[in-house]
């Protein structure tokens, strides 16, 4: 089956010996009707810290770009990658967020020898790892990487915008807010958006005659 390639229920043991460099590994864009789910991992620098690292989703937006541009110029490597909208319909959003996940720890230029991922699932890698719930709160290689992954995912949105001026995609960034709705209701899915999410798929269904 598909989920055996892309997602692991265990790992494993974690049990290793001496220093080795460890990836933070999060998620943006499970929720949203529209775009790629991305994914990104971060091997920070101990000898470089990072002040002021957390969950994305608790930053201002001019707060994560500040820490994007320090993430990118101070951690050891990180690495970006996303699942297209083809593969999450095609997939399931679960199956294509561990995609991704496995493309950015594999993306990364130096191997880590331990990868944290936030959540209670794994992707299939041949590392070490532990799923950590909550850990973009707890954890700050993967504080690192929810914010690499979101602000990636947000510029991802702002750069469709032009082309979809509508659709408000600066805005809700894919999410399924009241005017996002109202626009698909208006103008119908985009290319981006994911069929198989129920909104969308019941604007199709009714088109079909």
């Amino acid at each position: 089956m598909r989920s055996r390639k892309f997602l692991s229920a265990e790992q494993s043991s974690l049990n290793w010996d001496g220093p080795v460099l460890i990836a933070g590994v999060d998620e943006a864009g499970r929720g949203p009707l529209a775009g790629p789910v991305f994914a990104a991992a971060v091997i920070l620098d101990d000898l470089n810290p990072i002040a002021g690292l957390a969950d994305s989703k608790q930053l201002t937006a001019k707060k994560r770009a500040n820490l994007y541009g320090l993430i990118k110029a101070n951690s050891l490597c990180c690495s970006v990658a996303q699942s297209s909208v083809e593969e999450i319909d095609q997939l399931n959003i679960l199956q294509a967020t561990m995609l991704a996940m496995q493309r950015a720890i594999h993306g990364l230029r130096l191997k880590p020898g331990k990868v944290l991922i936030d959540g209670n699932r794994l992707p299939v890698i041949d590392v070490l790892a532990e799923a950590i719930v909550k850990g973009d709160t707890k954890v700050k290689c993967i504080s690192a990487a929810s914010i690499i992954a979101k602000v990636e995912r947000d510029l991802w949105c702002e750069s469709i915008d032009a082309s979809f001026p509508a659709y408000g995609f600066s805005q809700h960034k894919g999410y399924g807010t009241q005017a996002h709705l109202e626009a698909l209701h208006r103008w119908g899915p985009t290319v981006w958006h994911r069929k198989s999410f129920a909104p969308v798929a019941a604007l199709l269904a009714a088109s079909v005659p």
